[in-house]
């Protein structure tokens, strides 16, 4: 398996890693998949974070590393989610919606305690990590983007954005060039992704508030 972590080829005087190319172009699937509210984004997601496992790992980027084993947790339980869900739903389809305010101040403080958290451990353990507090951020806030996604919520698209913002110019520091120019891809896809979700999450909304007793 050494060959995934060997260079793939070089552009513009970055050398592009398999590993790094192959887990990403997956992850990239993942996304506009989850934009189509398909249950096979969370086995791309699975897939994605063990090919990108190898590459971090190796790379000594601790935070990194272990987010993929995060991701592949969280899409096993994402896809559970989502298949019960579609399976209770009338058409077979995943409903999404807004969160709560209540949710919304949640996913806020465990993406801010968690960061706090992480960084802190990586800041102690700097053999964990050579930029523990945007590691640290990436891991945390990539974690609490794929719990909002695996609920249904449309703020999922908004901490993937959040996360785009350091997951470029960190891994282009690092040496993962693709993962910077994918990541860049993945801003736009969020975009469209959030206009989607946004527009099917008043569709999900009518069809109760039209059955609602006067």
């Amino acid at each position: 398996m050494n060959w995934l972590n060997s260079e793939a080829f070089t552009v513009l005087g970055q050398h592009i890693k398999w590993s790094d190319m192959i887990g990403n172009v997956i992850g990239l699937l993942a996304l506009a998949l989850g934009w189509r509210r398909s249950l096979w984004t969370w086995p791309a997601q699975f897939l994605s974070g063990l090919i990108l496992f190898a590459a971090f790992a190796t790379a000594h980027l601790s935070g990194s590393a272990g987010k993929q084993i995060v991701v592949m947790l969280v899409a096993a339980w994402g896809f559970a989610q989502w298949n019960r869900g579609r399976q209770q739903a009338q058409d077979g389809s995943i409903a999404v919606r807004f969160a709560t305010g209540r949710e919304r101040a949640a996913l806020v403080g465990a993406a801010a305690a968690g960061t706090l958290l992480v960084g802190g451990l990586f800041t102690l353990y700097p053999s964990l990590s050579w930029d523990p507090w945007p590691d640290a951020y990436i891991f945390v806030g990539t974690v609490v983007a794929m719990y909002a996604q695996a609920r249904g919520m449309v703020e999922f698209w908004f901490a993937w954005l959040l996360v785009d913002l350091v997951g470029v110019p960190l891994n282009f520091a690092n040496g993962f060039a693709f993962s910077g120019f994918v990541y860049i891809i993945y801003g736009a896809l969020v975009l469209w992704g959030l206009r989607d979700w946004w527009l099917r999450s008043r569709e999900d909304v009518r069809p109760a508030l039209e059955g609602a007793p006067a």
